[in-house]
């Protein structure tokens, strides 16, 4: 169901084994495979939950899943470096350590490890960098393609890569609120950008949207409105005057938009807590290709400028 001309859509596994039991994500796995999906993106230390115990648990509910079902094509990026899930900045990306989980990861994966990512990368070492590069050049080396994600220092990646010109999977926090491209703009000629928190955390478009177990609530955020949600809401019924396929109703309808539009672009990451907003967000990816919603994305870089 999903184009190959615009940016992949890649299924998170943030909050599973958090607000997600492993009965629920293997539902929605169920229901996005069913549909079609088959980029899921995962990491050593989800959740980020605080709680110890639960350390690479959402890596082993989606191992259950795949070994439960036999599946060989799933394209898995897992992300590497952090040693706890207690939201500190603690890492290890030693070229011994990625070498450990590179070969951990293969042989736990198989077929469906697709990137190897480097995560919450805070060094200014150039020395240590360009050994975590080596591994990185093995692992293309080994048909995998290699991954960034929480770069503090794009611009030394950058320079190292001119020796080693791999070409980048990058996660860049991308949404309506803030934007991480321009951050990595070093290393723009070698990178194929993924969106992440493309709703800003689990934003809604009105107050009485948020549920107790919400994401943004979950984590401590503020279910309160901005002067943008006002904008917004004001907006929409004109957007749905046009020609499109679909009316457009939340945010999380308006953040595919911008993400999927964006020039730069390559994939979208949806964190769904329930089928019937995975079923949802797939059903209106699908809807994006083409033009039919381009005036909305060019009314939304208006909005930013």
């Amino acid at each position: 169901m999903f184009n190959s001309i615009g940016p992949s859509i890649i299924l998170g596994t943030a909050m599973w084994g958090w607000t997600l039991s492993k009965a629920e994500c293997f539902q929605l796995m169920d229901e996005f495979y069913r549909m079609g999906g088959r980029q899921v993106d995962a990491a050593t230390n989800y959740p980020i939950n605080k709680i110890p115990t639960d350390f690479r648990a959402a890596e082993q509910i989606l191992l259950e899943w795949i070994g439960t079902h036999g599946i060989t094509d799933l394209e898995v990026i897992m992300k590497v470096g952090s040693i706890n899930n207690l939201r500190t900045p603690d890492h290890n990306l030693s070229k011994s350590f990625l070498l450990l989980n590179l070969d951990d990861y293969r042989h736990r994966f198989g077929s469906n490890l697709d990137t190897f990512m480097i995560h919450w990368d805070n060094r200014d070492d150039r020395t240590e960098i360009e050994r975590s590069l080596e591994v990185l050049e093995i692992a293309v080396q080994d048909g995998l393609q290699a991954g960034l994600s929480g770069i503090r220092h794009p611009d030394i990646y950058a320079g190292l890569n001119e020796a080693f010109q791999l070409d980048f999977r990058i996660q860049v926090k991308h949404n309506l609120f803030q934007s991480d491209l321009d951050r990595y703009a070093p290393l723009q000629d070698h990178a194929r950008f993924l969106a992440y928190g493309i709703n800003a955390g689990g934003v809604k478009l009105r107050t009485d949207h948020y549920r107790p177990e919400s994401n943004l609530i979950v984590r401590g955020g503020s279910a309160g409105t901005t002067p943008l949600h006002t904008k917004l809401e004001s907006l929409i019924p004109h957007w749905n005057q046009r020609d499109v396929p679909e009316s457009i109703r939340n945010f999380n309808q308006i953040s595919m938009i911008y993400a999927y539009h964006h020039p730069k672009i390559n994939g979208i990451l949806i964190g769904p807590s329930r089928i019937d907003q995975l079923q949802s967000s797939l059903h209106f990816f699908g809807l994006l290709a083409g033009d039919a919603y381009r005036p909305v994305y060019q009314s939304l870089l208006d909005i930013q400028n």
